[in-house]
């Protein structure tokens, strides 16, 4: 049945009429019951709109077609637009090299690298199937030989090695005082090891090994050396950026005189930039890198291969971010190595405080890479695999390039986030130095009951650590100071340690009597590299709950398996810095001073300089006193301004000669 007029039908419905109530038609009748100039002007103002949005949409047409046009042609647009680019670059580089090709090799190396890993991608997409077709059958014969074969490579370079070792240290025999520190270290970790049948000594040996390679390379090679040192000043270079913007909001004065906003800033500033490097990829890119050379090589899994590359760069609570969805189902051996990596490292950003003490930029960055090897091996060897890893033979780890929608966005989420570390370390430094201050006055107190004069907690620490120190290569009069610092690294923290060793490094630089009475003004060259190393590393008991609060915040429900290896894997860090200590100590070369005599012949005499303090040492170690009267031996003995050098000499520094 059908209703009449403009009501709805049953059929209608069905067939789907509109109802004419709400048709136009329906509303314009409406109009003309209540009226002629109300409905004009509606009419009108509709007319008028619908005029204007044609024009608008004759006006965007243009518009319109040219994002069809780039949504069409997206591929060719974006290759035209690199290859521009890349015809720029081209022009650009060419006329750097022309003009000054000495100024521009560093743009020539950089250039170098980065056209190598394109081509390397661009070869690895396009015929990578094809040679590993192609190379099918040698791999096969090859794994058919390996069995052998790796027993004849290990035996060979064992053999290499003792003789390096043979030849290295038979001009430095105090050498072999950190290599039997080495050994002492690796042989005390095996005892502590969880599971010791089930250690995994290919991990060990690669990663002890790379490690080791890395070192060589760093402090013996002159490329390794000079790349590793321009780094560092590169990175001084670039930290010192952080003045412009400290000084306009703190001023000149405080950034100069006070440490506040002389070096926690530049923690700001390398935060916003680490934070901007991971929003374009590169920072994945490069952990990525490092974490597939450590996988193939060291047999682990990827992901605490690619937790312990990530803390190289980030600290011990923001590495395992890089593996956040994958950390429920981690085995405790896999757990064990991502707070290992924690441990034996330092984070980016408290690396530039630490160049702006005055460490030396170099050794930090070196102590960082040569750690996660080391980490790595150290944390398979007291917390072998005996559970069936779940991420054994996983080609890959994907890795976020974080939710930032810019690039400002991410260097203002950068900077925002430092803050709260900022705040973190100011606070720390504030109640650890006084509760060190405490500490010292209660047993300097204690210490007086027994006519005990000067009892600290350093010189606690220095007796303790003392055999420790002078295992790793310190000689026996810095052993104290270096043990002293450990001390502090270990219960207090590292910031701290690096604080006071600044200070025995200026010391030493401004070229200061070595002893002031019974105590030690600075430590040797070879004591500095020593303990820069040893220091290197968030392993100290305070990280303990900055660890367990930042892993129970990811995974709740593992809070326990985390308490349950902690102290293993702090005892791990620890050991690992010292390790790297130990390295230092059996690579370290010292500088060699110049001839001290063209050094006393262009000085004035009126500073004191380390360069200066060596060459009066050697000179004073050639006088002879007889009868009243000075006289010279060797070389100075040529020299006829010996006299007036060694008055000049004892001017600064106290000697029976003087």
């Amino acid at each position: 049945l059908e209703m009449e007029g403009n009501q709805i039908t049953l059929d209608s419905l069905e067939k789907g009429t509109d109802n004419p109530a709400f048709s136009f038609e329906g509303e314009k009748r409406h109009h003309e019951e209540r009226g002629g100039a109300h409905n004009e002007s509606q009419e009108q103002r509709r007319g008028g709109k619908g005029r204007f949005s044609s024009y608008c949409r004759k006006a965007l047409q243009p518009a319109s077609r040219a994002k069809h046009f780039c949504k069409a042609h997206s591929k060719v647009l974006r290759r035209v637009v690199l290859g521009l680019l890349g015809v720029a670059y081209l022009c650009y580089f060419i006329a750097a090299c022309y003009l000054n090709f000495h100024r521009a090799l560093a743009l020539v190396i950089i250039t170098a690298v980065v056209a190598f890993f394109i081509c390397w991608e661009i070869f690895k997409k396009h015929c990578g199937a094809k040679v590993l077709l192609l190379l099918h059958p040698v791999g096969k014969c090859f794994q058919k030989c390996w069995p052998w074969l790796k027993w004849l490579l290990w035996v060979a370079l064992l053999a290499g090695l003792i003789v390096w070792l043979v030849l290295d240290t038979g001009r430095n025999p105090e050498q072999l005082i950190s290599l039997g520190g080495f050994c002492f270290l690796v042989l005390f970790l095996f005892a502590f090891s969880k599971h010791h049948g089930a250690v995994s000594w290919r991990a060990v040996f690669w990663g002890l090994g790379l490690e080791f390679l890395l070192g060589v390379f760093v402090l013996r090679t002159t490329p390794g050396t000079q790349a590793f040192q321009w780094l560092g000043d590169q990175v001084q270079y670039f930290l010192s950026y952080t003045t412009a913007g400290s000084s306009f909001v703190f001023g000149n004065t405080l950034i100069v005189e006070v440490f506040a906003f002389q070096t926690l800033p530049i923690i700001v500033f390398f935060s916003c930039v680490m934070s901007i490097l991971y929003y374009l990829g590169v920072m994945q890119w490069l952990i990525l890198k490092i974490s597939w050379l450590l996988q193939i090589s060291m047999g682990t899994t990827p992901t605490e291969t690619l937790s312990v590359a990530g803390n190289i760069f980030v600290g011990q609570t923001e590495a395992p971010l890089l593996v956040r969805p994958y950390l429920p189902d981690m085995t405790l051996s896999e757990i064990h190595a991502v707070m290992t990596g924690g441990y034996s490292t330092i984070a980016g950003s408290v690396m530039g405080a630490y160049i702006s003490f005055g460490i030396d930029a170099a050794s930090l960055i070196a102590a960082s890479v040569m750690a996660a090897p080391c980490a790595l091996a150290m944390a398979k060897l007291v917390y072998p695999e005996v559970e069936e890893s779940k991420f054994k033979g996983k080609g890959s780890i994907r890795l976020s390039r974080g939710e930032e929608q810019n690039i400002l966005e991410a260097a203002s989420n950068g900077a925002a986030a430092s803050v709260g570390l900022v705040a973190n370390i100011a606070a720390n430094l504030i109640a650890f130095l006084a509760v060190l201050e405490f500490i010292n006055a209660a047993l300097r107190w204690f210490g007086e009951m027994v006519d005990i004069e000067g009892l600290t907690f350093q010189v606690i620490c220095s007796y303790v650590l003392m055999p420790v120190a002078f295992l790793m290569g310190a000689d026996w009069a810095d052993s104290p100071v270096v043990a002293e610092l450990l001390g502090i690294k270990i219960f207090l923290n590292e910031f701290v340690a690096y604080q006071q060793l600044a200070t025995y490094k200026k010391n030493r630089l401004m070229g200061l009597e070595e002893w002031d009475g019974g105590r030690k003004q600075w430590i040797s060259e070879r004591a500095e590299s020593i303990t820069t190393f040893a220091l290197c590393g968030f392993a100290n008991l305070s990280s303990i709950g900055i660890m367990l609060g930042g892993l129970s915040s990811m995974v709740p429900q593992r809070k326990g398996d985390f308490a349950s290896v902690v102290l293993r894997a702090l005892l791990t860090g620890i050991c690992v810095s010292m390790l790297n200590a130990c390295l230092a100590g059996l690579l370290h070369v010292p500088t060699q001073v110049g001839d001290c005599a063209v050094f006393f012949g262009t000085t004035n005499f009126s500073s004191t300089s380390y360069t200066m303090y060596t060459c009066c040492k050697q000179l004073f170690a050639s006088s002879v006193l007889q009868n009243g009267t000075v006289s010279f031996t060797g070389s100075w003995a040529e020299h006829t301004e010996s006299g007036l050098w060694l008055r000049e000499c004892c001017g600064h520094y106290n000697h029976t000669s003087c």
